[in-house]
């Protein structure tokens, strides 16, 4: 026959029932804490790193190279963010011993970092031709191009506000078409204009595709998602991607003119040097903003709030370099802001469904466990 629970069983289950909610609010707490600080890590990475690199060339630069390195060299500055950070994750890197694994991972991020420097490429060619609003407002098209490959590489389904995100950050790309001026950047004539454009949908293009494929490579390849295996593959593509830039800037030519570039430099030398420390500084902040965000939260979830921080720009744009706002660059804003939402909501539902979905498993879990220890 069944025993009755005695009333001290009774009441250490009932003293341990009121102390879960306030533990997991404590949890959610601080969870929302860190998400919040890596969101504002990502967003003014950002934002200063893109209009640094506007200054550069505003100011006298002209080397592309030199502002793709800035957007890798940094790198270093996430050592110590992965010990501290390491140091607290609870959860490791279980690959299998043997040459296979460190081979996959070796093959993931030689790939990876190769896709990462031609990626910096393009932006900084973008970045050079186009005035930082409209090149940020491109750049928006990242989360359509993202949405669309996770369909065919991770077997993302579209739903009606995923297309509607698709088609209204596509309009606001093809307004910028419209829109067609290089008045904010004089150095640019129309055909630069438009290379500088072709630049920066393909380097958005690429960047929706590198994520999609890190995403399928950590589950497919090498089948983990911790926190080692992230800062591996960030760390070392990084370090690859530094090392082809590098072989591109030496190769092209243009290290001869950097000395030259320095002292022409309009803020003189030191603000030269300053610039792009503060840009490759800043570009790394991003990268622990995002990192931190994939963690907490997803993939999805980072790449949209770098999508948000995008419209920010084009606002301070207008204060820094008194670049004009006209008609077309204001719909164009709204309605990459309107995608943003719509894609966010979607995210929204699919979170909500998911943990109803595992709430329901969990109160199910739990009413046996109780069973068994009352019965």
């Amino acid at each position: 026959m069944p025993q009755e629970p005695d009333e001290g069983n009774s009441s250490s289950l009932t003293t341990i029932s009121d102390q879960l909610p306030t533990r997991r609010r404590a949890r959610n707490y601080f969870r929302w804490l860190r998400v919040t600080f890596y969101a504002f890590f990502l967003l003014c990475g950002q934002s200063v790193a893109m209009l640094l690199g506007r200054l550069y060339y505003n100011k006298g630069g002209n080397s592309q190279w030199i502002e793709a390195l800035v957007q890798l060299a940094g790198f270093p500055i996430l050592l110590p963010y992965y010990c501290i950070a390491g140091c607290k994750n609870t959860v490791t890197n279980s690959f299998l011993p043997g040459q296979t694994s460190f081979l996959a991972l070796a093959l993931v991020c030689v790939f990876l970092g190769v896709v990462l420097a031609a990626d910096c490429f393009l932006y900084a060619i973008g970045l050079k031709y186009l005035p930082v609003s409209t090149y940020s407002l491109i750049s928006a098209s990242q989360l359509a191009f993202n949405a669309f490959f996770s369909f065919f590489i991770n077997s993302h389904m579209f739903t009606p506000y995923i297309v509607n995100s698709l088609v209204l950050l596509t309009i606001s790309s093809v307004l910028i078409v419209f829109q067609a001026s290089s008045e904010d950047n004089p150095n640019a004539s129309k055909g630069k204009y438009a290379i500088g454009f072709i630049c920066t949908i393909a380097a958005s293009a690429v960047y929706g595709l590198m994520l999609c494929l890190t995403q399928f490579a950590i589950e497919k390849v090498l089948k983990r998602e911790t926190f080692s295996v992230i800062m591996d593959i960030t760390v070392l593509e990084s370090l690859l991607a530094t090392c082809a830039v590098l072989v591109g800037l030496f190769a092209s030519g243009e290290w001869k003119g950097l000395k030259e570039e320095m002292y022409a430099f309009q803020l003189g030398k030191a603000f030269y040097v300053m610039t792009l420390i503060g840009t490759a500084i800043s570009w790394q902040a991003f990268f622990i903003g995002t990192v931190g965000l994939i963690l907490e939260v997803s993939s999805l979830f980072s790449n949209a709030i770098s999508v948000l921080g995008l419209p920010v720009v084009p606002v301070l744009a207008v204060f820094f370099f008194h670049e004009k706002m006209d008609g077309v660059k204001v719909m164009a804003l709204l309605l990459a802001i309107w995608g943003f939402i719509s894609y966010v909501y979607q995210n929204y539902l699919d979170n909500s469904n998911s943990k109803t979905h595992n709430s329901n498993a969990n109160g199910e879990t739990g009413a046996s466990q109780e069973e068994r220890i009352l019965g």
